[in-house]
């Protein structure tokens, strides 16, 4: 007798829809599973086995023949137990042989029964929801995750005994509802409170939110820059749901999904050890999973000791930090996954921390200094909109009782710039397949039509680009910086004091 089970597979971001086809013939007993399975995948026949055993349900002496279909798609990890499980029981008359024709079913099987977690439940819920399946089977664990899709019945699984008697109509499982996410951020939050001096760090970092630029800081040893850096998130605008949902999706397929919070709120924070590979930077793996900048996206990467960072995994940034996403090529396809991420960077100027510093000298030799500068290339310089120096805090600021301005002031601001952004390319995003969500999102077209100068902003902006030999995308970084400052300034038109501000956060040889 052959039975039909649909479940899913994730092909990066996406799901596909697998169809597990069950067969039972007589022969000598066994399992065999074809359709391009991974070890894990084939390693289910053992799980499979037990665990319908151990639900007191009766595992066919037949020889099963299991095929995963479309075979071209690859399938790995052990998500496909449950509807072996399933496909395996309806085949043998143990559940009605057409009940879950309009079902989705996903889940790994403990030996007893148990039904566990599985990674990327959340863009398999969509997929189900747009290819028109009333329901879908997942793990009890995962069950508010799926439940974010709306249209779409998410029945929780405990384990394969309760599942089969509901099948049975013996029992009923309650469907899950849409559980509110907690209030709580999935990490650690700084306020700008907490920081004392650095104010023109700070007014830097407010403009690098408002306008979703990428900000390097240079300074000494425990200056706050890393400080600084951790505090960047909490003043960044919430996220809108459609964004929220893009980065859950991100990290259920990444497995990184935080407990107990199925839709992340909060923008993330990624800051990797400077020992990371190129592939854990921008993703990888002999089937592409997503790096640390899809992680980071519409959130903040943080590279603490810039220059620490190998030459290889620098240079791997420099495409995604234009085109807002990366693309894993391998002998079988490509992979592309969203990498719109803002960038923060940290360095000391020098091997020992402490060139230019105003109270303890440096013990570096000029030529030492110039090979750790270079070890950051003149085009991933380049795609750095704002260059800050972080100098170290004085004892009058350490000590005073006086706390600065919040992150949530500073957030109200950074909102309202960001709600003028939003109003300006409306009619704009309309049209486009990608939105433009901030002034750092906008092409070169989009840049001259809205980023025009007056006559004093067109003759500062020709000197300057004589006087510092600006290339043309430092041009348009420029404009895009000089409008996300008026923008916070609450101005329609550019100004030369915004320009002139602009100009001022370009790069600066440190080594005179």
């Amino acid at each position: 007798m052959l039975a039909r089970v649909f479940s899913c597979a994730v092909l990066g971001l996406d799901g596909v829809i697998v169809e597990v086809e069950v067969d039972l013939a007589n022969g000598l007993p066994g399992v065999i599973i074809v359709g391009l399975p991974d070890t894990a995948v084939q390693e289910s026949r053992e799980r499979v086995q037990s665990a319908v055993k151990n639900s007191n349900l009766f595992f066919p002496r037949k020889h099963v023949r299991v095929n995963l279909a479309p075979a071209s798609v690859r399938k790995e990890g052990p998500s496909y137990d449950l509807p072996i499980a399933l496909g395996i029981l309806a085949a043998s008359d143990q559940i009605p042989l057409g009940i879950l024709q309009n079902t989705l079913v996903v889940g790994e099987l403990s030996l007893d029964g148990s039904v566990r977690h599985v990674r990327g439940v959340l863009p398999m819920a969509a997929l189900a929801a747009e290819k028109g399946f009333q329901r879908i089977l997942v793990p009890e664990e995962d069950a508010a995750e799926a439940a974010l899709i709306p249209g779409l019945e998410v029945i929780p699984v405990h384990d394969l005994a309760q599942l089969c008697a509901a099948l049975n109509g013996s029992i009923s499982i309650k469907l899950q509802e849409i559980v509110k996410s907690a209030t709580q951020p999935a990490w650690e939050l700084t306020d700008f409170s907490e920081i004392k001096g650095q104010e023109h760090v700070k007014r830097a970092l407010e403009i690098a939110a408002a306008g979703g630029h990428n900000i390097l800081m240079i300074g000494p040893p425990g200056a706050g820059k890393t400080l600084l850096a951790r505090a960047l998130p909490a003043i960044l605008p919430s996220m809108t749901i459609q964004e929220a949902l893009d980065v859950t999706r991100i990290y259920s397929v990444a497995d990184l999904l935080p407990k107990d919070i199925p839709l992340i709120q909060t923008r993330p924070f990624r800051a990797p050890h400077h020992t990371i590979s190129h592939a854990g930077l921008v993703g990888g793996g002999n089937w592409p999973h997503p790096g640390e900048i899809s992680l980071a996206h519409r959130g903040v990467l943080f590279l603490d000791e810039l220059p620490e960072f190998s030459k290889q995994v620098l240079e791997v940034l420099r495409q995604p930090l234009e085109d807002k996403i990366v693309t894993i090529s391998r002998a079988r396809g490509s992979l592309t996954f969203p990498a719109n991420f803002q960038l923060v960077a940290a360095m000391n100027p020098c091997p020992c921390g402490y060139y230019g510093d105003a109270s303890k000298p440096c013990t570096c030799s000029p030529s030492s200094i110039t090979k750790y500068q270079k070890r950051i290339s003149g085009p991933l310089l380049d795609r750095i909109d704002i260059h800050i120096q972080v100098p170290r805090v004085e004892y009058q600021k350490l000590s005073e009782s006086r706390m600065g301005e919040t992150s949530s002031a500073i957030r109200a601001r950074i909102e309202t710039a960001r709600a003028h952004q939003q109003t300006r390319f409306h009619d704009v995003n309309a049209e486009r397949m990608h939105p433009i969500f901030a002034n750092a999102d906008m092409k070169n077209a989009d840049t001259r039509k809205y980023c025009a100068l007056d006559a004093d902003g067109q003759k500062l902006m020709e000197t300057a680009m004589r006087q510092m030999q600006l290339t043309a995308r430092a041009y348009y970084r420029i404009l895009k910086l000089a409008r996300s400052i008026a923008d916070l300034a609450g101005e329609e038109q550019i100004n030369s004091i915004h320009l002139a501000e602009a100009l001022q956060y370009r790069p600066q040889m440190l080594l005179m």
